[in-house]
């Protein structure tokens, strides 16, 4: 690292369930690098820590995605205090969405927040994500929207973020990028794979113009809901697409797992 600051690995310090979590949510950050959907050293992607402690993992800030290993990850409680000695702080912005959300959604392990090109593109979109493709129109049902209040640094809006998601696990901040969550870090990334490339693909074919969109029918749309099944999206995220994400990882950017 540029400041010669060595990590001391916990591998062996904390539990195995701490441990992989870790791993997991590491290997989250390295990809979200290698797809080139990073902001610099902004943004976030957190990780429920399991056990009765309501604790969860985030990303040390003024690190970049590519450099962030297993244990370099910042161990905070739901009021943003650090709960593991670390030479790191966090960024509040990040700490008000992510708190929220852990808070209010036992479901939601895994928080992944951006901003894309694309995605704060289409989030700037008064008709926000169309259904202009079928990874679009698999989105949709599962998305919600959020009106932008500035940097997220008030708590306020925690409730109001909440309030908005409800029980969806896509989300669109006006103004500002994409969310999703997930209960493994694999269903989480395949989420958003999904809504960041649907939001490029709406991009690509705006450049026709809105007059010139085939916009399918709200029959043949309802069609694509119906044939969305979250426990297959959930086998194909853990078992399939997850497994080779690693291997690419391993093969490309190794050392996360450190």
């Amino acid at each position: 690292m540029a400041d010669g600051m060595q990590i001391t690995s916990l591998k062996g310090q904390v539990s195995e369930e701490e441990w992989k979590v870790r791993v997991d949510l590491a290997a989250m950050y390295r990809l979200t690098a290698l797809y080139g959907w990073t902001d610099m050293i902004f943004t976030h992607i957190s990780h429920r820590v399991p056990g009765p402690d309501h604790h969860f993992l985030i990303n040390p800030y003024g690190m970049f995605f590519e450099e962030i290993t297993a244990s370099s990850l910042v161990k905070v409680d739901l009021d943003g205090n650090v709960v593991q000695e670390t030479p790191y702080f966090i960024n509040p912005a990040g700490f008000t969405i992510h708190s929220a959300i852990h808070a209010a959604r036992d479901d939601a392990h895994v928080v992944m927040h951006l901003h894309t090109d694309d995605g704060v593109a289409v989030s700037a979109n008064k008709e926000g994500l169309l259904p202009l493709s079928q990874t679009a129109m698999l989105a949709r049902h599962d998305l919600a929207y959020h009106d932008y209040e500035g940097v997220a640094l008030d708590h306020g809006e925690r409730e109001r973020l909440v309030a908005d998601m409800g029980n969806k696990n896509n989300m669109m901040l006006y103004n500002h990028g994409t969310l999703t969550v997930g209960g493994t870090a694999a269903e989480c990334f395949l989420r958003m794979f999904f809504l960041e490339r649907a939001c490029s693909m709406q991009v690509r074919a705006l450049t026709a113009g809105r007059e010139n969109m085939v916009i399918p029918s709200q029959e043949v749309q309802d069609v694509v809901k119906s044939q969305s099944n979250p426990e297959g999206t959930k086998t194909l995220a853990n078992m399939l697409a997850w497994p080779g994400l690693l291997r690419k990882l391993d093969r490309e950017a190794p050392g996360y797992d450190a």
